[in-house]
């Protein structure tokens, strides 16, 4: 479903960046003449507001290219299985900061839990 992206917060303690580089420019320009091609996930929340759990560059490229919808895919997730989705899916990323694949991993191994 299309949800407006106002009422999309990013997920708690994201430990992964999104930064204004040029893929996010690549990203933003193909937004606004695509849209954007896979939806992301989210969960709903008890306020009537959503969590991001997967998309939170496609979130931000919707913003930059000036959208006010971002099409989402809606889940019922409990904290662990948002939070192994969440990793999951920045892990899979081409580019991605050491020290953001160390967290993942010490993340979804239960390390220090």
């Amino acid at each position: 479903m299309d949800i407006p992206v106002d009422p999309i917060d990013d997920f708690l303690n994201h430990p992964f960046k999104v930064l204004d580089d040029s893929e996010m420019i690549d990203l933003s320009t193909s937004i606004k003449e695509y849209g954007v091609l896979v939806p992301a996930l989210v969960r709903p929340k008890e306020d009537g507001r959503y969590e991001m759990v997967s998309g939170h560059r496609r979130k931000h490229g919707t913003i930059l290219a000036e959208k006010t919808d971002l099409p989402c895919i809606v889940r019922h997730l409990t904290d662990d299985e948002a939070i192994l989705i969440m990793v999951d899916s920045n892990l899979q990323r081409e580019h991605i900061l050491p020290s953001e694949k160390a967290f993942g991993l010490h993340t979804i191994t239960g390390a220090g839990h």
